[in-house]
């Protein structure tokens, strides 16, 4: 989801530390209470994300932008849940469970599509700046620019570089796996985390070794000489 998209429109020819600020100000603005009231809160949100699907067509992205922020919120449906069966004010109650008087209120549902919305039109800027900047780019740009520690920009974009790789392979393990007759493309989304889990394990000791030959390579180049300069 964060590898490099090629392309040539404007966001893509901006320099990284102005994508870099307009996207953790986008990313702010969308917890600052805008509106004295829930739903005047839940517009600016819907502003917000209208924008962002917008900036996405227009560099090309806006299919990859509308299915991050329908992702996100399938994903944040379960704070919503959260929220509204463990926020009990409000005048208007709808109850769920007489005998343990569980109830919903209205605050409840607006404030947990208020924190849902925000979750997700904060996460999306950022995402988009990475699609549309090169790992490179966007390492020179925070140690020359913004004076970040040259071993910190060094490790953002060695670890930008491997998010593809580790895709692949957990590409490739998943595929293995279902050849075997496990049944991972089954749509219970519980029953799925926990077939995924164990493959989490190959997949951590190949990046522990691919890290340790990033490392050694790194240090043979002069890394060290580098990094105190």
């Amino acid at each position: 989801m964060l590898t490099y998209f090629p392309g040539n429109s404007f966001l893509h020819r901006l320099d990284p530390t102005a994508k870099v600020g307009i996207a953790l100000l986008m990313s702010i603005a969308c917890f600052i209470p805008f509106a004295p009231t829930y739903v005047g809160n839940i517009i600016v949100l819907l502003w917000i994300m209208a924008a962002e699907v917008l900036i996405g067509f227009s560099c090309g992205l806006g299919g990859w932008t509308l299915k991050s922020l329908w992702g996100l919120l399938k994903f944040c449906s379960l704070l919503f849940v959260i929220q509204i069966v463990s926020y009990h004010d409000g005048e208007l109650r709808w109850v769920l469970w007489e005998a343990k008087n569980w109830y919903i209120t209205l605050d409840a549902a607006l404030i947990g599509l208020i924190l849902c919305l925000r979750l997700t039109a904060s996460a999306v800027p950022l995402a988009l700046m990475l699609r549309v900047t090169k790992p490179l780019a966007l390492a020179d740009s925070l140690y020359n620019r913004l004076h970040m520690p040259y071993k910190f920009a060094f490790a953002f974009s060695t670890a930008m570089r491997f998010i593809p790789v580790f895709a692949e392979e957990m590409a490739e393990i998943t595929e293995a796996q279902t050849a075997r007759g496990v049944e991972l493309d089954t749509r219970n989304i519980f029953k799925k985390i926990r077939l995924l889990m164990p493959l989490c394990v190959p997949l951590l000791l190949s990046s522990v070794r691919k890290l340790e030959t990033a490392v050694i390579s790194a240090e043979l180049r002069g890394f060290e000489l580098r990094r105190r300069k």
